[in-house]
């Protein structure tokens, strides 16, 4: 949702309004294409953190079934231009404490989270799967740890890996 097109496709996705799962991925992948062009390619000589993209949309994708992985990865790497990140640091939940987010009183669920806790949860264990079937350096991050000590794990790791650019 960082470009226009970006915000435009993310209320599509989010409304639950498409009924074809090939449609949803192909959005999905258009949005990705469009935020790797804007912000991500002329800005490759920084250090760039990006929520969510290439490795939650070959998980909901998963998710959704009737996809290979193989076949997601060569889409994601035509719409990225063979550019994958150089770290993919993923947030992992249990469902009591995905239950105890999705249920606090100031949370609206969206399309997406509407699909429930187990579609939820399945989408972060296909996630996980293909972190370890892909060529891409990655963190675990237990996201039921306090902030602090998750901001502590995350920074560490950055720095380290930021070593070599500095």
């Amino acid at each position: 949702g960082g470009t226009n097109f970006g915000k435009k496709a993310r209320e599509i996705l989010l409304s639950n309004s498409l009924n074809s799962k090939r449609a949803e991925l192909l959005l999905f992948l258009a949005d990705r294409s469009e935020h790797y062009t804007e912000i991500i390619k002329p800005n490759r000589d920084k250090l760039i953190l990006s929520d969510r993209g290439f490795l939650s949309g070959i998980g909901y994708a998963l998710a959704n079934g009737n996809f290979d992985f193989e076949y997601l990865v060569e889409l994601n790497r035509f719409a990225l231009e063979d550019s994958f990140p150089d770290l993919i640091i993923l947030f992992e939940t249990d469902i009591e404490t995905l239950t105890r987010r999705t249920q606090a009183e100031d949370k609206t669920l969206d399309g997406i989270e509407l699909r429930g806790l187990e579609y939820l949860m399945s989408v972060q264990k296909y996630m996980h799967q293909s972190l370890k079937k892909l060529d891409i350096p990655y963190l675990l991050i237990d996201a039921t740890k306090d902030i602090e000590s998750i901001h502590q794990t995350i920074y560490s790791r950055i720095k380290a890996d930021a070593q070599h650019l500095l």
